[in-house]
């Protein structure tokens, strides 16, 4: 127990640490820029102690176990010597962790809206639910074939360099032919997939992988995986909403 309240404690304080910066940046423009009073300041005190708390718990939940779960099964599955289950796990784990994101769900809800209200799509909440749906899915597959990618570049030792600079290009191309109104979108989906659910896993996945093959360098070669993670949702969302342009 005493262990355990140490533990907690080492973590509230980084958490102050992470934060604080946040708050001095607010409170200086609040008073000395903008020079205005806080409306709602104990809400205000209250919602940040709730942060606090929430960072707090969160962080010692990964350190806990989501890294190690990760770790665990990437070896496991690595020392079974099925490349086919192996596979099949990145591609599951990148699919689950990305639907269960709660930044992406905020992102597409967002995204319906303003759609709706321009027109692109009904403006009913059938309409709008269909459209977060299909772009939940689409980023979801996105990142689980980029984790299934990535862990083939793990095992067959391709380089990551080169993937990236043939990824962006990709990008950049698609950006000259895909509806402006779904680029902003699409670049933004790449950012929120690598967020609270989606990155200590993928991280625990790649590193568990490198370090438990001969000849690869969990530094070197275990990480690399959130970058297709971030890459491989700009690709698919463009596509996902040129073919709806079509249709």
């Amino acid at each position: 127990m005493t262990k355990f309240l140490r533990s907690i404690w080492k973590h509230v304080f980084g958490s102050v640490r992470d934060l604080a910066p946040i708050v001095i940046v607010i409170g200086f423009f609040q008073y000395f820029i903008l020079k205005q009073p806080i409306d709602n300041a104990l809400a205000l005190a209250s919602g940040a102690v709730l942060v606090l708390l929430g960072l707090t718990l969160f962080v010692y939940g990964l350190e806990l176990a989501l890294f190690p779960i990760g770790e665990s099964l990437a070896h496991a599955l690595a020392r079974k010597g099925s490349v086919f289950w192996l596979l099949t796990f990145s591609f599951l784990l990148g699919f689950g962790t990305t639907v269960a994101e709660p930044a992406l769900t905020a992102v597409a809800k967002e995204a319906a809206q303003i759609a709706a209200g321009a027109g692109a799509i009904g403006d009913t909440a059938a309409d709008m639910s269909r459209y977060v749906l299909g772009l939940r899915i689409t980023v979801a597959l996105s990142v689980g074939t980029a984790l299934l990618v990535g862990v083939l570049r793990i095992l067959l030792g391709w380089s990551l360099p080169l993937m990236i600079i043939c990824g962006y290009a990709t990008v950049i191309a698609m950006t000259v032919v895909a509806p402006p109104e779904i680029v902003g979108i699409a670049y933004d989906s790449g950012g929120v997939t690598t967020s609270t659910v989606t990155v200590p896993l993928v991280t625990a996945l790649g590193v568990g992988m490198a370090s438990s093959l001969r000849d690869r360098n969990p530094m070197t070669d275990g990480f690399g995986l959130i970058a297709f993670a971030s890459l491989t949702p700009m690709i698919f969302v463009m596509a996902y909403g040129s073919i709806i342009a079509w249709i």
